[in-house]
């Protein structure tokens, strides 16, 4: 959560307060004076003291197993989102999901309320890689690699950073593959096999930067980030 969002809430002061209270150096973070209004925090990550009381945030954070055929919205009048997969008592007005997967794309997708990091990962500098294990309608081989490696060009001339292609099995009557990305262009993975002359089959994310998809969550089911995860992520919180 920002910083000077969460005092506002928290002290219920008025924005001259709050831009007071960090200029009178009575704002720390893990015991350190902070400056930066809108640092992104969170008590579970940080120590959070504003003129020497504890603050805490309760921000939400959920590794979903996103199931085929589930569009990734927060609202849609005929279809079933994300969004609706989390139970209610689970839910916060502000609950989002981080980046978008294809209605039949299964696999890893992180849902949450704090829309800073949200934001944080999606950036392009960022460089969040994001690996998918795919299925292909034909062979795969090493021209496909070396295409991938170099940047695949779609035909309207949009050509897509260099991405790894590791080739699990390959037989003339279908392939799978994991593709690793870093960058989230619409229809992505799909535009670029059909690029090579493939068409995917089937497309399932399995890890998003330092996240990996729960082998024990059911499509459809989610959880908690647990702390280590979370503390993986505290890079992202600026």
């Amino acid at each position: 959560m920002r910083l000077d969002k969460l005092i506002e809430k928290e002290l219920q002061t008025t924005r001259k307060e709050m831009k007071r209270l960090f200029t009178t150096k009575k704002v720390k973070v893990d015991g350190v004076v902070e400056f930066q209004e809108n640092r992104n925090v969170d008590s579970l990550l940080h120590e959070i003291e504003v003129a020497g009381e504890r603050l805490q945030t309760n921000e939400v954070y959920y590794l979903l197993n996103k199931p085929s055929g589930v569009v990734t919205a927060v609202k849609d009048p005929n279809k079933v989102t994300v969004i609706d997969l989390i139970a209610s008592a689970d839910q916060q007005p502000s609950l989002y999901p981080v980046g978008r997967l294809d209605r039949d794309t299964t696999g890893l997708l992180l849902l949450t309320s704090n829309g800073q990091l949200g934001y944080e990962l999606l950036l392009p500098d960022k460089k969040v890689e994001k690996t998918y294990q795919v299925t292909v309608n034909a062979k795969l081989g090493a021209e496909d690699i070396r295409a991938f490696a170099s940047g695949i060009r779609f035909a309207d001339g949009t050509k897509c950073q260099p991405a790894t292609l590791t080739i699990s099995c390959a037989t003339s009557k279908g392939s799978q593959a994991f593709l690793t990305i870093q960058e989230g262009k619409f229809h992505q993975v799909k535009k670029m096999f059909l690029a090579q002359g493939k068409k995917v089959s089937a497309l399932t994310r399995i890890s998003m930067g330092p996240l990996t998809l729960d082998e024990q969550l059911a499509p459809g089911a989610y959880r908690a980030l647990t702390l280590t995860e979370l503390r993986q992520l505290s890079n992202y919180f600026k």
